[in-house]
This record gives structure tokens, sequence and C-alpha cells, in this order.
């Protein structure tokens, strides 16, 4: 029995367009924050936000690059969830600093939880092409 590939589901030249689009965004405000951390009051919590976006930049880049790895929909699954996660809990770090408040109770808490589920979906995926190649 073969799995699958979600070529179809992440697949599209726009998905993958955006996925990429998602590495750049990542990659490009972990780098503002960073800057901005060593300025502003509060830097650290700017500096833990700045290190996840930086993170994850190239995560997005390679997911766009493995569309067609593990299950229909597990990477598209996890990259969304990564992305969500990546929002809520460096959006909420930011916000602390640059707002004086956070984003809402629990967004950095459930943020994080969001990114551990999107790379557990990655784990699926890499665990599902190793049993189709055995």
């Amino acid at each position: 029995m073969s799995v699958p590939d979600v070529s179809e589901t992440l697949g599209s030249d726009r998905a993958c367009g955006a996925v990429v689009l998602l590495g750049g965004l990542s990659g490009g405000l972990g780098v503002a924050l960073s800057a901005m951390a060593a300025h502003l009051p509060g830097g650290e919590l700017l500096a833990n936000a700045a290190n996840m976006l930086l993170f994850h930049a190239p995560a997005f880049l390679a997911l766009a690059a493995l569309r067609g790895t593990g299950p229909r929909g597990v990477l598209a699954f996890a990259t969304l969830a990564l992305a969500i996660g990546l929002a809520l809990f460096a959006g909420d770090l930011a916000s602390r600093v640059m707002l004086g408040d956070r984003l809402f109770a629990m967004a950095a808490p459930t943020g994080g939880s969001l990114m551990i589920l999107g790379w557990a979906g990655i784990l699926v995926a890499g665990v599902a092409r190793l049993m189709r190649r055995a």
C-alpha cells in the first residue's frame, strides 16, 4: 500500500509561494526584532521572539521544498500550525514589550503548543516517508 503524497494539498505554485513568503516574512521580522531587542527595554523578550522567527524561517523554506513528503495534508497542517503558533508566540512577546500588554491570555503558550504540534506533524511525515521506502 503506497502512501499518498501531499503535492495536491501543498503542491500548487501558489501554496508553495505562500510558504516561501512565510519564510521570508519570518526571517525579516526576526532580524528586525533582533535589532530592536538591542535598543529597547525588555529586549530579552524581543530577542526570544526574534530567535523563534529566525529558527523557523528556514523551516518554512524546507517545507516548501519537501511538499511531496508524507501522507496527504500532513505537511500542510504542520505548516499552518507552525505559522499560527509562531505568530501567536512571537506576537505575544513583542506585544508585551511594544504595547505593554499581551495579545490575550495564554497567547504565547498556545502558540508554543501549536509550534510543537507542527513539528510533530513534520516528524509524522518523515516517519511515513521512511516506512514508504522500506
